[in-house]
């Protein structure tokens, strides 16, 4: 769902540039085409990387040096016109915008009732209980991935549950080195209080 939101964010960026780029004169058009290539870059990432929280957090932290050029000429485009003094605030709160967006890469999207209620449906249908601690940690310890989501989803398991050895899910995952998984897990349990 996240990355739904970045590509619809990038495909916004392109629709709402500044005044000037939907002018005829050469820097509109400009402006235009470093966001067209940021856009690019997002949905590049979004639709081809395996781990797209990872290149998002990539270009928001400036480690990606094609967003990097695209997001300078388009600051650069946007405040042409600007003191120099409002072009430094406008570049501070870029930073701090990016920044915020880096907390947020990776936290799970916040789960609906609607998704609970399909994801406990979900699970029924695999012959699943999605009450059920037993059926949750096999599904862990069988590298179900679809399986394990559903049950985080459906919120209706202890993601802290042990199994017979003492182990919760978590460190099963983490003992069958599927980080994925154990990434998951560890965004997904309770913040101990």
């Amino acid at each position: 769902m996240k990355t739904i939101r970045t590509v619809l964010a990038a495909a916004l960026l392109v629709a709402v540039l500044p005044a000037r780029a939907a002018t005829d004169d050469e820097e509109g058009w400009k402006a235009f085409g470093h966001a067209l290539t940021l856009a690019q870059v997002l949905m590049r990432i979004a639709g081809q990387s395996d781990d797209a929280s990872k290149g998002f957090d990539d270009v928001l932290a400036g480690r990606n040096t094609e967003a990097n050029r695209a997001i300078a000429g388009l600051l650069e485009e946007a405040t042409a016109d600007m003191p120099a003094e409002y072009r430094a605030r406008v570049a501070t709160m870029g930073q701090d915008i990016a920044a915020i967006a880096r907390k947020q890469v990776g936290k799970p999207a916040p789960i609906s009732a609607d998704n609970a209620i399909q994801a406990r449906k979900d699970l029924t249908a695999m012959g699943l209980k999605y009450h059920d601690p037993k059926d949750f940690l096999d599904a862990v310890k069988r590298d179900d991935s679809l399986a394990v989501e559903l049950f985080i989803t459906g919120r209706g398991v202890n993601l802290g549950a042990k199994d017979a050895q003492g182990k919760t899910a978590l460190e099963i995952a983490r003992a069958r080195g599927n980080q994925p998984m154990a990434e998951l897990l560890a965004r997904s349990l309770p913040a101990a209080r």
